[in-house]
């Protein structure tokens, strides 16, 4: 009877043990699914599994033993990095480029920080090795910051800016946060001066001054520069060191020679004049001198097919097909777009394209698509003036036409001086591959197709 008497005040004593086990494991439970309401009031946290095993510890231990194990195993399980604003905020970042452009300069900012802008809207600028690329806003909402600055490089996939979505978005960086001032302090009073006592002292005459040197000659050797003060040192563009690069480039490349020959523009003009109104009404262009030219060069490139050719190592690469590119002058450099497959175009369609690239071009919209690729080039610095230069090759390509303007200059037609509108055409070609003799017959196409533009008719 003892001994049953003994077990059974244990028995109660471990029931109440456990009664109170259990009450601290609710706490416990309570407190930690408090803890977790507190990190997110959106998520309902519910403890799972069976905690038993953390029972085998004496009491007081117990409690804290479940609040670790849930703080080890349900804040992992359940935290997740978040904010309650997270949806509310996109970042705009640097689209792709191209496949040859691994980077760019940030050249502008269009928009402020708490500026509105509106989804696909442009907020910054960036400058590549051939044209412009603008950042858009990927979604509608207010610019809260910018995460580089104007002249910083990026590549692809950098973040730039960051922009609330939200209705009441305001701009976390305020455009000029100044300081309380303070108050300006009043003014002390002037210090009075200590009194001197005005005691006259003998002054010791001075002494005669020597006279000034003679202004001495200044050397030949050392000419006089002008001020640094009336220099301007403005850091290149992106643009413009790429076109030095190249060009560089080409004359180090190649072996480049230049032949000469003048076009009697009469028959062209005249062509022109002719039948621009019609053209117009039909096709809705103007009829230009560049798509005869561009007729003209495919044309001669039939005749001539090594001028389409290039050098590849030891390997010439002849092409069966003829893209020429036109050389456009921007405000900011010098671009190339390409016109595609000029042989199987007329005079309309090669109006169309070129009107179209010349207008991207100098909006700064040009793709880098429609610049990549051209087997032979045309440029016209006839339209700024030009009477006669030696234009240089525009890699990888062998050879490149140069106009010039038109001039009336007496020349000899049937035995008699008359006036007529010449222009200078020029071929700079690559020597290693094109020899003087097919270059000269280029040129000589070149010259009886403007000159006589029903030969494209007639295909002689």
């Amino acid at each position: 009877m003892m001994l049953r008497a003994v077990f059974r005040r244990a028995s109660i004593r471990g029931s109440s043990s456990a009664s109170g086990l259990g009450k601290s494991l609710q706490s416990s439970r309570v407190a930690v699914s408090a803890q977790f309401h507190s990190v997110s009031a959106t998520e309902t946290l519910v403890p799972r599994g069976n905690h038993a095993h953390s029972f085998h510890h004496r009491c007081p231990d117990c409690s804290r033993t479940i609040i670790n194990g849930y703080q080890g195993t349900a804040l992992q399980r359940w935290v997740r990095p978040f904010s309650s604003d997270s949806g509310d905020v996109v970042e705009a970042v640097v689209p792709h480029m191209g496949e040859s452009i691994t980077d760019g300069t940030l050249a502008a900012f269009l928009k402020k920080p708490g500026d509105r802008v509106e989804a696909d809207e442009a907020i910054a600028q960036i400058e590549t090795d051939k044209v412009t690329i603008d950042i858009a806003s990927p979604a509608s909402g207010v610019i809260q910051e910018f995460l580089v600055k104007e002249g910083d490089t990026v590549e692809p996939g950098n973040k730039v800016a960051r922009i609330s979505t939200s209705a009441d978005a305001v701009s976390h960086v305020a455009p000029s946060e100044k300081a309380p001032e303070k108050p300006a302090p009043k003014p002390s009073p002037p210090a009075e001066k200590p009194k001197v006592e005005s005691t006259k002292v003998a002054e010791k005459p001075k002494a005669p001054s020597p006279p000034p040197p003679p202004p001495s000659k200044q050397s030949a050797k050392e000419p006089q520069l002008p001020p640094k003060d009336r220099e301007r040192r403005v850091p290149m563009t992106r643009l413009r060191k790429r076109v030095a690069t190249r060009l560089k480039d080409s004359q180090n490349t190649f072996a480049l020679l230049t032949t000469f020959n003048e076009v009697d523009m009469t028959n062209l003009m005249k062509l022109r004049s002719q039948y621009k109104d019609a053209f117009l009404e039909k096709h809705g262009v103007k009829l230009g001198l560049m798509s005869g030219f561009i007729k003209a060069a495919v044309s001669a490139l039939q005749h001539q097919p090594v001028v389409n050719a290039v050098i590849d190592g030891d390997d010439i690469i002849y092409r069966d097909y003829v893209d020429i590119s036109i050389a456009v002058g921007t405000s900011k450099g010098l671009v190339v777009p390409v016109i595609r497959d000029a042989d199987k175009m007329n005079f309309a369609d090669i109006e169309k394209t070129i009107n179209g690239l010349a207008k991207k071009a100098t909006e700064g919209t040009i793709s880098i698509d429609e610049m990549a690729g051209g087997s032979f080039t045309v440029s016209n610095g006839g339209v700024y003036g030009s009477l006669i230069s030696t234009p240089i090759i525009n890699p990888p390509q062998s050879a490149i036409l140069g106009m010039h303007s038109i001039v009336q200059r007496p020349m000899v037609v049937g035995g008699s001086v008359v006036p007529r509108p010449m222009m200078y055409v020029a071929l700079t070609y690559d020597h290693r591959l094109i020899d003087g003799r097919e270059a000269v017959y280029f040129l000589r196409r070149i010259k009886d197709v403007v000159e006589d533009p029903q030969r494209l008719l007639l295909d002689i």
